[in-house]
């Protein structure tokens, strides 16, 4: 086999911004190009000290294969927890013909979906202020992604950090105070004054009380993911028009979801709306209820990342997915 191009994390940044990547995003919804129903489940099996995550999915004229290893005892050894590959394969005759960093493919396309929601939820309520009052939970790498996302696509905003440590959250605040961003740390009484709550921490337990969730607030929960765990109270999300990403991979990876009830009463006029009945125009809110989308990550979404980045960087013929 030749030698196959490998895009670094840099690369991936460079290649394709947080816009670009929203509008791509956007673009394979409302083409009907995905289907998000019809999407590859995720694969995970056991490895030495932790789990490996395959995450498969075709297309048309790329499919792909996100490889990733999640080692939860490495952070205390200086190691990164989550390392991996992601393999972009021509569907035509299967070969590989691209890889590229899967840990920074990941930390572009979930703050993408997540505004891309979150753009599409808040245009279908009220006006919303400006500048935007939000509130994240998180003060990791995703917390600080989703807050360039949504600065870049939405416009300006006024944070409040919210976070189990004091000195992450401090450095995370310091940081966007830095860039022009008016940003504090807060706790969870933050959420009675925020337009929109974005949660990505591991918690398995919810991280605020649903009756401080103002009417009309849009709420994105993206952190956590598995049928036992949930960033979000129960009673919220049985109050809230809901958007899932995929309504069967929300069905089995979505505690958000499942903590609120059975999967098996989430059927019918219980179903939630999925990201393409969202950017298509299908799914109405309802005026004086909050909006929840909670994602789980899904594999349509690197690969139509992936594509988009590979083509800005040259390594792919543009305009061809």
């Amino acid at each position: 086999m030749e030698t196959l191009p490998f895009l670094t994390g840099s690369d991936l940044a460079a290649a394709v911004s947080g816009a670009e990547a929203v509008r791509a995003l956007e673009a394979a919804l409302q083409s009907g190009e995905v289907d998000p129903e019809q999407d590859s489940p995720r694969l995970f099996s056991p490895a030495p000290g932790g789990e490996f995550l395959l995450m498969p999915t075709e297309g048309g004229t790329w499919s792909g294969v996100k490889a990733l290893t999640v080692a939860p005892d490495n952070p205390g050894r200086g190691k990164p927890k989550i390392q991996g590959i992601y393999a972009l394969i021509r569907s035509d005759d299967l070969a590989p013909v691209v890889l590229m960093d899967g840990v920074e493919l990941t930390l572009i396309r979930t703050p993408a979906t997540t505004v891309l929601a979150v753009e599409h939820l808040l245009g279908l309520g009220p006006v919303a202020p400006s500048p935007l009052p939000v509130v994240v939970f998180g003060t990791g790498p995703q917390a600080d992604r989703h807050l360039a996302y949504l600065r870049e696509v939405l416009g300006p905003l006024d944070v409040t950090v919210v976070g189990r440590r004091a000195a992450p959250a401090e450095a995370l605040a310091q940081r966007w105070s830095e860039r022009g961003i008016p940003t504090r740390v807060g706790d969870a009484e933050a959420v009675r004054d925020a337009a929109l709550v974005v949660c990505v921490t591991s918690s398995s337990e919810p991280l605020f009380d649903a009756d401080l969730v103002p009417d009309d607030a849009v709420i994105a929960a993206v952190g956590a993911h598995g049928p036992d765990i949930g960033e979000l109270p129960p009673e919220l999300v049985l109050r809230s028009d809901l958007v899932v990403e995929g309504r069967a991979s929300a069905m089995r990876e979505s505690g958000n979801l499942l903590r609120a009830r059975p999967a098996a009463e989430w059927a019918g006029d219980r179903a939630p709306a999925n990201l393409a009945d969202l950017v298509t125009g299908r799914m109405a809110r309802t005026p004086g209820r909050p909006a929840v989308y909670t994602g789980v990550g899904m594999a349509w979404e690197d690969l139509v990342v992936a594509t988009a980045a590979a083509q800005r960087h040259g390594v792919l013929e543009a305009g061809v997915r």
